[in-house]
């Protein structure tokens, strides 16, 4: 099979197109022909290397999120068929979906509606799992709560604002001038233009803040949290940063790989209540492109390879 192999550690020009094996379900698993694939801000990291994304075998085949259609079914798998069209995410510490094939546990992925198309259901698949577990399982965001999501036009925080207005909280986002229109129509219903103006200087009335940019950000989002608020996050502060407030509830929220929680989006999908992310399609082979974009944390929703 084709795939974009990661040759060593270091930058975008590590990526090189070229052959793969072709996988193999084992007993549990799946193997997908894979139509499309998204790019996430953990691919960066797992290819420059370093701490939990050291990897030592190479070429490697980078992604995690991914839609397609089985093609193979291993030995103990009942619930799909080869031919069933689907979509998920590779369990945690496993890449792979920057390829014409993948193999996964079959119990990781969901059927895809017809009414999402693969480039959507690709781009849905991790965003949508990190947004759901951080509001509704860890930080437990309730209806009549005001929340302040960081970030406002990524993919992640993105699909948070549609489900916090979902929940029926009072949504407060960060973004640049030219996404303001992109994120009120995501549900958002104030926001700050942060090359602009501080975010800080609305004063302590969160319930919760949702940081999905860590780094020089982390230190004001305490700043607006009520006393008793929750703080989750899923992009880290600096090294060393001590959090300053013993009145709040820090929290990374573990996002667990499984077919409920991609029901879970397909039900607020079907409801109305959440929607695909812009996407940039994309070639595999425009993937050292794609890297290059998204460290410059300026993309609006997602990219997605078209793969088939």
């Amino acid at each position: 099979m084709k795939a974009m192999l990661l040759t060593q550690h270091g930058g975008p020009e590590m990526l090189r197109y070229g052959e793969a094996p072709d996988p193999v379900a084992g007993p549990g698993e799946i193997v997908v022909d894979v139509y499309a694939a998204s790019v996430n801000g953990a691919d960066q990291k797992v290819r420059r290397g370093g701490g939990m994304y050291q990897r030592h075998r190479f070429p490697y085949i980078l992604g995690r999120d991914f839609s397609g259609v089985v093609s193979q079914v291993g030995p103990g798998v009942t619930d799909i068929k080869v031919g069933d069209a689907v979509f998920g995410v590779l369990d945690q510490g496993i890449e792979g979906t920057y390829a014409e094939k993948l193999v996964t546990k079959a119990a990781l992925v969901a059927k895809k509606p017809d009414a999402l198309s693969h480039a959507e259901a690709a781009a849905l698949g991790l965003i949508s799992i990190t947004a759901i577990t951080g509001l509704e399982d860890a930080a437990k965001l309730k209806a009549g709560e005001t929340i302040l999501i960081q970030g406002g036009a990524g993919g992640v925080a993105g699909f948070a604002i549609e489900l916090a207005k979902h929940i029926g909280a009072k949504v407060i986002t960060t973004a640049s001038a030219r996404n303001h229109d992109y994120v009120r129509k995501l549900g958002a219903d104030q926001v700050i233009d942060y090359n602009k103006e501080d975010f800080t200087n609305i004063g302590p009335i969160c319930d919760v803040v949702y940081d999905t940019v860590g780094g020089d950000v982390r230190p004001g989002c305490y700043k607006v949290l009520k006393p008793g608020g929750r703080l989750a996050w899923i992009s880290p502060a600096h090294e060393g940063y001590q959090v300053p407030r013993s009145d709040v509830v820090t929290m990374k929220p573990d996002v667990k790989r499984d077919r409920a929680h991609l029901e879970r989006m397909l039900e607020l999908f079907k409801a109305g209540a959440v929607h695909a992310p812009e996407i940039t399609h994309l070639k595999l082979t425009d993937a050292a492109k794609a890297h290059e974009i998204s460290e410059g944390r300026h993309l609006r929703g997602k990219f997605v390879f078209d793969i088939r």
